[in-house]
């Protein structure tokens, strides 16, 4: 071979070793930039426009930490945040409950689990406004459902679930709970099945019940997969809005205005951008902080197991 033919292919090589190295990069780029025009500028976004002032929807320039200041001397962000958090405690225990006990039936292979399967997961695939509009037709007092059995079957008047603040706030938890218990069902479901089959085998030669096997067994291999479902469907449940937004929109009064839809009220109702900004900021970190507890909680349960 010559030397000019020599340097060619040596020249061909190099370019060929630099576009191997830089192709990852390159098929990563359309994602990456992705990620930071849906992601990455809005939260950046949002933070800028936390720290400014807005009157009648214009923005009057850096008022500082002024938001955060309001913010927590704020009696209506105070009760959304409350409400908010009571929704999420009593929606999503309900709904690990359910999942759980749903996930340990279907688990069993039993002749209808194929078809409980497939209704079981119908719920989670139907779009929240959706949801919210026929729970709407359901809970309504004149036409609704509730009503209509009420009084073909009992007799009785209407059925008020939406008038009242308490039955409207745990009409909203049940429409929850209808919504996405599926997903806890489908995650405890998967963990479940990848459970180990050897220690079952061995609790029921030592004669161990359904209770004690559940118990000893299948709980305490479960708990990673449970933490993990609860801090997903935890994180899921704080940014509630649709199903609100079409139910009640926060009524009646504030029975059930979550933190999204006091933020959404407070942006597009009041104009305080600024303030709403610091609000779903505030609001994210919230979140944020939760998460990271959960997972600091189930590495130190997967460190003492």
């Amino acid at each position: 071979m010559t030397t000019a033919a020599a340097s060619v292919v040596g020249r061909a090589r190099r370019q060929g070793a630099g576009l191997e190295r830089a192709l990852p990069y390159l098929l990563v780029a359309p994602a990456l930039l992705l990620i930071l025009a849906v992601v990455v500028y809005p939260i950046g976004y949002g933070v800028r426009q936390s720290f400014l002032g807005f009157r009648f929807g214009h923005s009057t320039g850096s008022v500082g930490f002024d938001n955060y200041r309001q913010l927590f001397s704020d009696p209506y962000f105070a009760d959304a945040l409350w409400v908010t958090i009571k929704y999420v405690l009593i929606a999503v225990s309900i709904e690990t409950v359910l999942g759980l006990g749903l996930a340990l039936l279907v688990a069993k292979e039993l002749p209808f689990t194929p078809v409980a399967r497939l209704i079981l997961i119908v719920p989670m695939i139907v779009t929240p406004i959706v949801v919210g509009i026929v729970f709407r037709l359901i809970y309504a007092s004149d036409v609704g459902l509730l009503t209509t059995l009420s009084h073909d079957i009992f007799g009785a008047g209407p059925v008020f679930i939406l008038d009242k603040g308490w039955s409207a706030f745990l009409g909203l938890v049940a429409l929850d709970i209808w919504e996405w218990t599926p997903l806890m069902f489908l995650i405890l479901l998967a963990g479940i099945q990848s459970l180990p089959v050897e220690p079952f085998e061995a609790a029921r030669v030592d004669g161990a019940g359904a209770w004690r096997t559940l118990v000893d067994h299948t709980l305490p291999m479960l708990r990673p997969v449970l933490a993990i479902a609860i801090v997903l469907r935890t994180i899921d449940a704080f940014g509630t809005f649709d199903q609100v937004f079409v139910l009640t929109r926060g009524g009646p009064g504030e029975a059930t205005r979550l933190l999204s839809i006091f933020g959404y009220d407070t942006a597009f109702k009041f104009q305080e951008t600024g303030y709403a900004a610091a609000m779903f900021v505030t609001m994210g970190l919230l979140v944020l902080a939760l998460a990271l507890a959960a997972v600091r909680l189930l590495r130190r349960v997967e460190a003492a197991a």
